[in-house]
């Protein structure tokens, strides 16, 4: 009997090449986009998932409550939920909470309390900490994570929100009802677990503030990229390595101020025969020194990553490309995928497609004031 359950494992997981599938879309010009759009793309993909995983976030999506934190939160029970409003009663100011729409959708069963809640630190925690609201935020975020028993905060920036579930990408973002929003960012997960539990806080995107990231491959730097954190404060939680490579971009470029391209160039950093040569030109000695100090921020282990943030979006390998990654551009469009039928399914003729190099960032910004 064991021996014909090891062969449908076998069957069932190796006829997906690389598994997990990712897609992406940003308007660099801003334009809001449908949800539909990004479900569409996740579909035609929907081989690369299991079932064990899939999930979306959007940007843009809140234009009400732009200027608030939106706190997308998952409760196991009622008891979980009072002790967290209470928290946030306590070190927010609230100016909405609610259920988070959905529809029943037979591909999602056992869901979770799934609410959502906007607001700003009250101005008084600010004045004893200090006086950073996104870093009273992420402290928030961590502290509820830990302390409040089954309670997960999936998504806390301002302006977007994370939706995510055990089940197909597609069945998720119907679930969530989708196309009823409208986002200038949207990316997409359906996930492939192979080391990791499939539940719903381990389900893609991962977000902390501004950052989401989904995620193909597996992160064998697990251990020392979430002791690194640890020491500015991050925990991760949600059992699913993903997590640590949200808080390295949130690390990187919101605490430490590195552009988009250096962050790119620390978590997917050339290899030390690429950078200690003989030639001692700049930018080598730009790339050793970001090694040396961030060495434990490397990622190691194959890797194809799509990034959401406020200002655009990113795609990224890992240095050896060990992952697929596909991009594309029509008018103002950029399109990053694991698969190029993920973006044909959405754009039947592109400007350009291309698949980017390892270890080699591909960065679409919004312009100007968009």
């Amino acid at each position: 009997m064991f021996g014909d359950q090891y062969s449908k494992w076998v069957v069932d997981r190796c006829h997906v090449p690389a598994a997990c599938g990712l897609s992406g879309v940003m308007s660099r010009d801003g334009r809001p986009v449908s949800g539909e759009t990004i479900i569409e793309s996740m579909r035609v993909i929907h081989d690369r998932g299991n079932g064990l995983g899939g999930g979306f976030a959007g940007y843009g999506i809140y234009p009400a409550f732009k200027d608030l934190y939106a706190m997308h939160i998952m409760f196991e029970d009622e008891a979980g939920k009072a002790a967290c409003e209470e928290l946030l009663t306590e070190n927010m100011e609230l100016q909405a909470g609610e259920e988070i729409p959905v529809q029943p959708n037979p591909g999602i069963t056992d869901p979770p309390l799934l609410w959502r809640y906007f607001g700003v630190p009250r101005g008084e925690k600010l004045a004893a900490g200090d006086g950073a609201a996104d870093d009273f935020m992420v402290r928030l975020v961590m502290r509820i994570n830990t302390t409040v028993p089954g309670t997960f905060v999936f998504s806390s920036g301002k302006n977007m929100g994370v939706f995510k579930a055990v089940g197909f990408a597609e069945d998720v973002g119907e679930f969530y009802r989708l196309p009823d929003y409208e986002a200038y960012t949207w990316i997409g997960h359906g996930r492939f677990p192979t080391n990791t539990p499939g539940w719903w806080g381990g389900a893609h995107p991962f977000n902390i503030l501004d950052w989401c990231v989904v995620h193909n491959g597996e992160i064998s730097s697990y251990g020392i990229n979430k002791r690194y954190l640890e020491m500015f404060g991050y925990e991760c939680t949600l059992l699913t390595d993903t997590e640590v490579m949200a808080y390295l971009f949130d690390l990187l470029i919101r605490r430490h101020g590195l552009p988009l391209e250096l962050a790119c160039k620390v978590i997917a950093a050339p290899f030390w025969k690429e950078i200690d040569s003989d030639e001692d030109t700049e930018e080598a000695g730009l790339y050793r020194a970001l090694r040396i100090t961030y060495a434990s921020a490397l990622v190691n282990g194959p890797f194809a990553v799509i990034v959401g943030h406020s200002r655009g979006m990113i795609g990224l390998n890992d240095r050896i490309k060990l992952r697929p990654l596909v991009a594309a551009v029509k008018d103002d469009l950029l399109y990053v995928s694991s698969e190029e039928s993920a973006i044909r399914q959405i754009c039947p003729r592109p400007d350009r497609v291309w698949a980017p190099d390892a270890g080699e960032p591909v960065i679409g910004e919004l312009r100007g004031d968009a």
